[in-house]
């Protein structure tokens, strides 16, 4: 075998052979790339076209760094005559139209953007980081382009920021898929309005069975609107949420109104409090039940929370609702403010609170899917803008698998 064809069969070409090598400074190498036959085809139809002229410039092409050297591929495009197009220059097997990279290239900077900072890819790829991100953001804006969500049954609404000066982004789940299918600036009724209307058909619409949301009048408003056939469920991590604050601002009111020696009983409390019973130990479950003596309204608001933990575990929803309406009445009669607050928000979106005990849908999936998008966020140190920001959330947890639209003999790793 041959160097050029040990070359030319490391380089996957098909249709393609090397025809030289140029060794430049810079650890570049430049492969001279030449065609087996002189048919050429059409980048729009694919048909197979006359050919017309060949152009005068050589253009080159990025590949993927071996050792210490640079790959560039050179070649003389030649135009044809399509049938159908017109005069249009060739397709080329190694790149797409238009891109001065490989589809090497762009399948090994898209896993080792989904892992690393730009920064460092962009030093393992040999270029300017900006370059990089420039290549990045196109070539993801060109797999994503013409993509239509399919298939959505479940989904969850939440709000994420993406900098600093209360800048938020409305992010649409796909539960069952555990992916993000739509990002939108905002988190007001127009940002959801905006994925309803032009995201989704009235067919897509109908189908949603389920979505799950916090208690934003916003997105509950939009979803009652345009997905009326869909089961709306309140997160239950916001619904807990919302009791431990109200648990907290009981704590707040009696160590206020403590005197010095009484503040000693309440101090470290505020994390005891909202603890889950089943990662208490011992001891803490002591020191909470001592409250009874030193501060029975503080006592009064963990026990009515420890209550509610049961509501989670019903199985029928009558059940569900008959113990729904006993809590609330003992929460009324309690005479804690905070906590009167919290079951006039309970009742009135009892419908959607009730609706978990039949889904058991929550928004768990979407918050372990924000974490990964902190990390995104973090690991680039912030972003300006939310074009970069939500190219960087389809990359890494998108519905649409990136790398995987880059053809398979091209996929490196």
């Amino acid at each position: 075998m041959t160097v050029y064809k040990l070359i030319a069969k490391l380089l996957k070409f098909k249709d393609f052979r090397c025809n030289g090598l140029a060794f430049r400074r810079g650890n570049r190498l430049e492969v001279l790339v030449k065609p087996y036959k002189n048919g050429c085809r059409c980048p729009e139809c694919g048909r197979r076209g006359r050919i017309v002229r060949q152009r005068s410039e050589v253009r080159y092409w990025r590949d993927i760094p071996v050792g210490p050297w640079s790959i560039w591929l050179m070649y003389w495009p030649r135009e044809i005559c399509c049938d159908t197009h017109g005069r249009v220059t060739e397709q080329l097997p190694w790149s797409e139209a238009g891109s001065r990279v490989s589809h090497r290239f762009e399948y090994l900077m898209l896993r080792y953007c989904q892992i690393m900072p730009q920064k460092a890819a962009a030093q393992l790829l040999r270029l300017p980081a900006s370059t990089l991100s420039d290549l990045l953001h196109r070539t993801i804006g060109r797999l994503r382009e013409g993509h239509r969500i399919r298939g959505l049954k479940t989904i969850g609404v939440d709000e994420i920021s993406y900098h600093k000066g209360h800048k938020y982004a409305t992010l649409v789940y796909d539960l069952e898929r555990s992916c993000v299918v739509w990002i939108g600036q905002g988190k007001a009724r127009a940002a959801i309005d905006r994925f309803f209307n032009e995201a989704l058909s009235d067919y897509q619409k109908a189908r949603i069975q389920t979505a799950c949301c916090d208690m934003s009048q916003a997105y509950i408003g939009a979803i009652q609107t345009h997905c009326p056939n869909a089961t709306l469920v309140l997160d239950r991590f916001h619904i807990v949420k919302a009791l431990n604050e109200a648990v907290d601002e009981v704590r707040k009111e009696q160590w206020r109104e403590a005197t010095r020696d009484e503040r000693k009983a309440l101090k470290g409390l505020r994390w005891l409090l909202s603890r889950h019973s089943s990662t208490r130990s011992r001891r803490d479950t002591q020191n909470l039940n001592a409250l009874d003596k030193h501060n029975r309204r503080i006592y009064r608001a963990w026990r009515l929370k420890e209550e509610f933990e049961h509501f989670w575990t019903y199985q029928a929803p009558w059940a569900a609702e008959r113990f729904l309406k006993q809590w609330t009445k003992s929460a009324l009669l309690s005479r804690l403010e905070p906590l009167r607050k919290f079951v006039h928000t309970l009742r009135r979106h009892q419908d959607a609170v009730l609706a978990f005990i039949g889904t058991r849908v929550t928004n768990a999936i979407a918050e372990g899917l924000n974490r990964i998008v902190k990390i995104v966020k973090n690991r680039a140190s912030g972003f300006r803008h939310l074009d970069a920001f939500s190219d960087m959330i389809y990359l890494t947890v998108g519905d649409l698998d990136l790398p995987g639209q880059i053809p398979v003999r091209f996929r490196t790793l």
